[in-house]
């Protein structure tokens, strides 16, 4: 049975299909889900909006307890690392990561900075030996054949590749970048553009949009989910 893991970082709480100055990439990531289940009905689906119930940014604490053997952490160290705990737990079970991370200043929102920051952890997504030869650190997911898919939205244009300002777009690629170091490659991409002018441009994007959705559905629905290993818990952990 395939798992999806669905995740919202928008901080508007609604999808603008259904509500005025709704989220755009509310609504994309709603379209993806909701067509996938539709052809895949014996879908999991885990959904985590942390535009509305944002993780918390880590602190010294929080690093302190994630960098100690869990054999040799204190009572507190566990509580510390709870709530990122359930969230890798969740990115664990995943075969596919729906992730809807609208461009917030050039970036994702600081919600899902806080996300990343939570899954990207020592022991549990990524490994790390000062004594290993070249580099220390090897990311643990890279034979779990997960697939991530992000699904953004933009109040300007020209953000994607080649356009007039994509040196501006820090949104895909630092997403790309951080699961990428935990081993998670096969990534997919599509977007609404032109949010801020609110006109004609904008529907047309909005449909051009929501037309990817629908062809990734398509691509990642016939390609086989071979290979899929969800590794213990155990294995993951210091």
């Amino acid at each position: 049975m395939t798992t999806l893991l669905h995740i919202d970082a928008s901080a508007r709480s609604g999808s603008s299909d259904t509500v005025a100055h709704g989220s755009h990439s509310r609504r994309l990531t709603s379209r993806f889900v909701r067509q996938w289940t539709t052809l895949h009905p014996e879908t999991r689906v885990i959904y985590r909006d942390v535009g509305q119930e944002s993780p918390s940014p880590i602190t010294g604490k929080w690093i302190h307890a994630a960098f100690t053997p869990e054999h040799a952490r204190e009572d507190w160290m566990h509580e510390e690392l709870r709530a990122s705990d359930v969230l890798i737990d969740e990115l664990l079970k995943a075969d596919i990561i729906v992730a809807g991370v609208p461009m917030y200043n050039f970036g994702p929102p600081a919600q899902f900075k806080a996300y990343i920051d939570n899954i990207v952890r020592v022991g549990r997504t990524f490994g790390f030996d000062r004594s290993r030869q070249g580099e220390p650190y090897w990311p643990l997911l890279a034979e779990a054949g997960k697939r991530l898919v992000i699904l953004s939205s933009r109040g300007d244009y020209g953000y994607q590749l080649g356009g007039r300002i994509a040196h501006r777009n820090h949104v895909e690629s630092s997403v790309r970048t951080a699961f990428a170091y935990i081993g998670v490659t096969d990534v997919h991409e599509a977007a609404i553009e032109y949010d801020e002018f609110a006109d004609h441009r904008l529907a047309a994007s909005i449909r051009q949009g929501e037309a990817a959705v629908d062809e990734l559905v398509a691509k990642l629905g016939d390609k086989p989910l071979e290979g899929v290993q969800h590794r213990d818990q155990e294995c993951l952990t210091d």
